[in-house]
């Protein structure tokens, strides 16, 4: 076979060419960490790759938005804190109130005392995050949710909970709703409620009441009547939704037992010849109502025994329903500890996923170090041997010989 001296110089160049390729190629390798510098290195492999790094870059975007779900939690739980505090304080007024050595001008003095504590209710009620979006006005952050009226306050947000996609499945209420903290409140005992009739003359003061047999409630409106006659006093019991009477002529005694329909209750004290206590259903009512109904009672003129009981009756049913509020506001809190306990296991989870990528990529795209290196050297040695070589065959000419 002829060989000519062109071809003996394109061959040596293009195997010293591509030895220099591959040492080029291991070289970027090492010097890079990657094993995969481009899918043709490995297909299969590099496809995968960028699955995973999907994947790992998805997971990144759930561990902020649990990061950003757990402030506004965090947030939000740290206000009802001090929801619970006011709360808490109210209660406490509303007890010295009832001590009967104060006077008109002390209860005066609690009720200034008490109308602060409503200004601080209502300001923790329209609390706003960094962003100042407000955390208790439902999908309208930016809508205050509480204004002050005559009566209480008036709610201007609504019902909705903000939701943060927390993992691949679950998505997570970040917010509550301001109606369902602060007014969606039970009042009485949560089930049924007394109230002292308006026109009451004597010293009656009722109790908010148990229930004794959830089975036999009927969820009707009752009305205890008294009467006094010849120094006896008795009572009947009608069903004011019926308009029937439930039983009549019952012995009264205070501080017994006044059971029916599932319910029962205490009245202590001397009612007068057509008392009356009105028994309902329990329905939602307002904290800010709550503290303002309160505020009326004691700013009220006390003089005179039917004035005292309409206080204390005023007291009993701010307590029943404060105590409704608490409850509320610890059950809410209660839920939101909740939801920061399952962010923290599922940042836990998500943190040991991310390690499962970054495992699952190095294995895919990191190199070998030792294999790399041992490959450099061999590739090395290969390179110098085809410039030796090269070198020699292109010396060759038969003018040496003549």
């Amino acid at each position: 076979m002829r060989v000519s001296t062109n071809t003996i110089y394109d061959l040596g160049v293009n195997a010293i060419q591509q030895q220099q390729a591959k040492m080029l190629h291991t070289q970027q390798q090492v010097s890079s960490g990657r094993r995969i510098l481009t899918p043709a290195d490995d297909p299969v492999a590099a496809a995968r790759a960028v699955e995973v790094s999907q994947s790992a870059s998805v997971n990144a975007r759930y561990a902020a938005n649990r990061g950003a779900a757990k402030d506004s939690l965090s947030l939000a739980e740290g206000v009802l804190q001090g929801v619970t505090g006011v709360i808490q304080d109210v209660r406490e007024l509303a007890l010295k109130a009832g001590n009967p050595v104060l006077t008109n001008s002390d209860r005066m003095s609690l009720a200034v005392e008490l109308r602060g504590r409503f200004q601080e209710l209502l300001g923790l009620a329209n609390s706003a995050d960094g962003t100042g979006q407000h955390l208790f006005s439902g999908y309208q952050g930016a809508t205050q949710p509480f204004a002050q009226t005559p009566a209480g306050a008036q709610y201007a947000g609504d019902d909705g909970q903000r939701l943060v996609q927390v993992g691949a499945s679950r998505q997570m209420a970040v917010s509550e709703s301001g109606s369902v903290i602060f007014e969606r409140i039970r009042t009485g005992n949560g089930t049924f409620s007394t109230a002292a009739g308006s026109a009451n003359s004597g010293s009656g003061i009722a109790s908010p009441g148990t229930v004794t047999d959830p089975a036999s409630l009927t969820g009707h409106s009752y009305q205890i009547a008294f009467r006094v006659a010849g120094g006896t006093t008795t009572y009947d019991v009608l069903d004011t939704t019926l308009g029937t009477a439930v039983s009549s002529g019952n012995a009264y005694a205070s501080g017994n037992a006044i059971s029916f329909s599932g319910m029962r209750l205490e009245i202590t004290g001397s009612p007068a010849d057509g008392d009356t206590f009105a028994i309902a259903p329990s329905t939602n009512q307002s904290i800010f109502q709550t503290l303002n109904d309160l505020i009326g009672a004691l700013e009220a003129p006390v003089s005179g025994q039917a004035a005292s009981a309409r206080l204390s009756n005023g007291l009993t049913t701010a307590l029943s329903n404060l105590d409704q509020g608490l409850d509320n506001v610890l059950g809410v809190r209660a839920a939101m500890g909740a939801r920061l306990k399952e962010l923290d296991s599922l940042q836990s989870t998500g943190e040991d996923l991310a390690l499962q990528y970054q495992q699952t990529l190095s294995q895919l795209q990191d190199v070998d170090y030792a294999a790399a290196i041992s490959q450099l050297t061999r590739q090395q040695t290969y390179l110098e041997a085809a410039q030796k070589s090269f070198l020699k065959v292109s010396g060759l000419s038969l003018f040496n010989y003549v």
